[in-house]
């Protein structure tokens, strides 16, 4: 009775923190969208008619205001250096690494750079920063009510997950997607908050704008068994062009830190550089999110030739609006892109094989899900997204075949990373996408043994073997009279031999080759020298320069560790 008690109690404040965050995260993407549409206002209903200049065809106003908007956010950059990008990563970051802590400075800056990055022009998306904004209220909200890292780690995904499924009207693949990219594709107890959570933030987006996303999908679309294979080739080709595009993408970014200008003419130059693509197809897509493009690729109003010099212009448009330091999200590119490609082999493809009966739109939505899947290694929120999006089932098999090749290819070229955790990795920390982070947030400091049993290296292997008997341990460091790390020793190391050969010294028998390891290491790091040089045991020293002994960790250390970090992760 008692438990049943405890258990009711939990779940009924589980369940209302999570309400609360979809609240709080709905909220948050209302008013960021309409912090973009105020900030659109002022640059092409405003500044746009004192700039509209025709210059050689095109319009010199179109080539300035992402310029314009650079600038501003330059301010801001310079300032807050963190503020660059989509605010995945950052969630991301915060949720394994940070206990659910995103700093609320951080978070406003955050929002007014992506509404001025957007709203002037810039080719990027607004549905990773309105999940960051999600994130990062709840993780306010959490840290005002006081709650435990636990509760505040569950909450910022929470809200994540509420802004993702507002900004699409798809509460399931918005749950979907906090798993993939927060949890790694750990399915949990902690799917019922984050559904509770979606569902909240859908619902309160859709009461206030009445409407989430704002690409019409054509209806009464399908496709036919032997179009199968196009769809698997289709997936091949866009998981291989998103990894491509990762690359590349992080190649811009490098190519702009680089470069010998002072920070705040960056996000002013790269701005050009999108204001002058953006200016030969000004109503296109290529300015902002871009949906409006995607809907007449959808509605098939688009050329061969014209979805696929879009689709070009929109990777390069993106990549300069992010790699000069702007913020914003690469979600709406990354579907701009993959329906611009996805559309056009559609298109080729009823071309060359007439009698096949292939609908564009249907290789549009299968082309979106497998660029997408491939760029974030999310698939599963894609294929419930374009299910969600267009209410039927129809198009499942394709859309599953693409997203799911685009997934596997890009993977293999990616080695395990997406766009978002390469930035992480960048920041020096392991993780990769698939599979649960639980070693790789745990020091080794806070899991060592910090009173070693240790063996001196002009001690006898007889009192090795003393030791041993006395304390039960197979293996020690050994140290000189510094008390620095020489070497290990191990019970196999002198087991067999006679006793006139125990008497020698320990350091006549020492291991060549041996690892140690630092406090601040991560567990991941540890584990991986036990098993690469076979040891039972890791001395941990002081540091690189520093070798004196201040404890030992052991895989029994390890193991434990990864247990307590697994229940950690559940709030079950």
């Amino acid at each position: 009775m008692t438990w049943g008690r405890a258990y009711v109690k939990k779940w009924t404040v589980v369940i209302i923190f999570s309400i609360t965050a979809g609240v709080v995260g709905g909220l948050g993407a209302v008013m960021f969208r309409l912090m973009i549409r105020l900030s659109h206002e002022f640059f092409f209903g405003r500044l746009f008619p004192l700039l509209s200049h025709p210059i050689g065809g095109l319009d010199l106003g179109y080539v300035l205001l992402p310029a314009i908007g650079g600038l501003f956010v330059a301010l801001l950059v310079v300032r807050f250096p963190d503020i660059k990008g989509n605010g995945i990563p950052e969630v991301i970051e915060a949720v394994i690494f940070k206990g659910g802590m995103i700093g609320g400075v951080f978070a406003v800056t955050k929002i007014v750079a992506t509404s001025i990055t957007i709203g002037s022009g810039g080719s990027v998306g607004r549905e990773g920063p309105i999940g960051f904004i999600g994130a990062a209220l709840t993780s306010a909200f959490a840290r005002w009510f006081g709650l435990s890292k636990e509760m505040r780690k569950l909450l910022v995904t929470c809200g994540l997950a509420a802004g993702i499924a507002g900004t699409f009207n798809t509460p399931l693949a918005g749950a979907m997607f906090a798993l993939e990219v927060v949890y790694m594709g750990a399915f949990s107890i902690n799917l019922v908050p984050i559904f509770i959570a979606a569902v909240t933030g859908n619902a309160v987006t859709l009461a206030i704008l009445k409407r989430a996303f704002e690409v019409e999908i054509p209806g009464g679309i399908g496709h036919t068994l032997p179009e199968l294979p196009f769809f698997f080739v289709l997936g091949l080709f866009l998981g291989a062009l998103a990894a491509f595009y990762v690359r590349f993408l992080y190649r811009v970014v490098d190519g702009f830190e680089r470069l010998p200008v002072p920070g705040i003419f960056k996000p002013v130059i790269g701005g050009l550089g999108v204001g002058f693509l953006g200016a030969f197809f000004p109503n296109y897509g290529i300015f902002g999110v871009g949906y409006e493009g995607m809907s007449m690729a959808f509605y098939g109003k688009l050329a061969v030739w014209l979805l696929l010099t879009l689709g070009i212009l929109k990777m390069l448009a993106t990549a300069l609006t992010i790699g000069s330091g702007h913020s914003g999200g690469v979600f709406a590119p990354s579907l701009y892109i993959g329906t611009m490609f996805g559309s056009a082999f559609g298109m080729l493809l009823a071309k060359i094989f007439p009698s096949l009966g292939a609908t564009p739109t249907v290789y549009a939505l299968a082309g979106m899900a497998a660029f997408f899947s491939g760029m974030t290694q999310a698939p599963i929120t894609q294929i419930l997204m374009v299910t969600e999006l267009t209410r039927g089932y129809a198009v499942l098999p394709a859309v599953m075949t693409s997203a799911t090749m685009g997934f596997l290819t890009a993977r293999f070229f990616l080695r395990g990373d997406s766009i978002y955790t390469i930035k992480l990795t960048r920041k020096g920390y392991r993780i990769r996408t698939g599979k649960p982070v639980i070693l790789e947030t745990i020091p080794v400091g806070e899991i060592m043994s910090r009173d070693p049993v240790y063996v001196y290296e002009d001690q006898t292997l007889l009192d090795v073997e003393h030791l041993v008997s006395e304390t039960g341990h197979d293996c020690f460091p050994v140290v000189n009279r510094n008390l620095e790390v020489v070497g290990i020793i191990g019970i196999k190391d002198f087991i067999k031999r006679p006793t006139a050969v125990k008497r020698l010294r320990v350091g006549r028998f020492l291991r060549k080759d041996y690892a140690v390891t630092y406090p601040t290491e991560t567990a991941e790091v540890a584990l991986e020298k036990l098993m690469a040089y076979d040891q039972n045991l890791l001395p941990v020293v002081r540091g690189p320069n520093d070798r004196r002994l201040i404890g030992v960790v052991t895989k029994r250390d390890i193991y434990t560790a990864y247990y307590r970090g697994l229940e950690g992760m559940y709030i079950d």
